[in-house]
């Protein structure tokens, strides 16, 4: 939780949200800092959303089977509480942690994950790049190639995890895997589609998707 703290910018305040832009934090101290936080975060306390990257990680969801790891590596492997099976984080992968109290927001679980997927939808057209969901697989496409994966954890009526984009990574680590459980799977990333731009402005807009989407047809109680 310190590294959290000491690494974080300034946050920044919209409404109803905190932003919360950080650095290269590893695995561990971001899960068991949103942990901490969904546990004792106040009733009327705004959601938060969480930018950062991580070092190299394998992280298997709770459901996750051990067989979707296909070679032995020196990249570490976390068993974690968020949905889904297997799949990679590292530096260049954009990650985006929704702490969330769902209820409050009127948000269903698979609501949730299609507004999710529609923000990094709209990320990508804004570069030219045509992507989709799936209903059988949570996450964003480009082509056959899966260019973000998404795993939440919901407890009571409060969610955390999120949302990883790949922009300008080693895809290498995902050959070691089958990613989110689908032998074969390819991945994909934006700097393979042209897209230059760095994390910065990525985050920037991705930020501005997700709060238009998590607030979206909301009434406004006066």
């Amino acid at each position: 939780m310190n590294q959290i703290a000491r690494s974080q910018t300034p946050d920044i305040q919209h409404p109803g949200f905190v932003i919360k832009s950080m650095d290269l934090i590893d695995y561990d101290s971001a899960w068991q800092a949103m942990k901490v936080f969904t546990a004792g975060r106040a009733p009327q306390a705004d959601d938060e959303i969480w930018f950062l990257q991580h070092p190299p990680v394998y992280t298997q969801g709770i459901a996750g089977k051990p067989e979707h790891l296909l070679a032995e590596s020196a990249i570490p492997v976390i068993k974690t509480d968020r949905g889904g099976q297997i799949t990679y984080h590292g530096p260049g992968q954009l990650i985006a942690y929704l702490l969330l109290d769902i209820r409050r927001r009127k948000l269903g679980v698979r609501e949730l994950v299609r507004r999710m997927e529609n923000a990094v939808i709209l990320v990508l057209a804004g570069y030219g790049i045509k992507a989709y969901g799936r209903d059988d697989a949570p996450g964003v496409y480009v082509g056959s190639a899966k260019i973000a994966s998404l795993g939440l954890k919901i407890k009571k009526h409060f969610c955390y995890h999120g949302i990883a984009l790949n922009v300008d990574m080693d895809l290498q680590p995902f050959l070691a895997i089958n990613p989110c459980g689908y032998a074969g799977l390819p991945v994909t990333q934006m700097k393979d589609h042209g897209v230059s731009d760095g994390l910065n402005v990525i985050q920037d807009r991705l930020a501005h998707y997700l709060q238009n989407e998590l607030t979206k047809n909301r009434i406004e109680l006066i």
